[in-house]
């Protein structure tokens, strides 16, 4: 590593979690549940395309946030290379993960989750 290991305080939670509802809603991805922790977010979404390109897209946009609002100096290194992404295939999988994300966290932080499910 060339760079200390990323936290994020509740400013930059807070800005994580709304780069990703408002990537999701500009991509028309319904966005299930999001859990940003201090080193590491869950996020379960419905999207027609590779978990992989979510990911990315994801960590793009959440970066171009955090740099704009001034957080972080643009040559942050903040996310792992690569991710875990699954597919949810059965509909109580993805409620398991919905519950995994809400409540198998810890406490609360920045956190959302759809009530309407899908």
């Amino acid at each position: 590593m060339t760079q200390e290991a990323y936290e994020m305080d509740e400013a930059r939670r807070l800005s994580v979690l709304a780069s990703i509802r408002e990537h999701c809603e500009y991509r028309r991805w319904p966005l299930l549940a999001v859990h940003v922790r201090t080193n590491h977010v869950h996020v379960v979404v419905d999207a027609p395309v590779a978990p992989e390109k979510v990911l990315n897209e994801l960590k793009a946009y959440a970066s171009r946030m955090l740099n704009q609002a001034g957080l972080d100096k643009s040559d942050r290194r903040r996310w792992a290379r690569h991710g875990s992404t699954r597919y949810l295939w059965k509909r109580e999988d993805v409620e398991a993960a919905i519950v995994y994300v809400a409540d198998h966290q810890g406490d609360p932080m920045a956190m959302y989750v759809n009530e309407r499910r899908w």
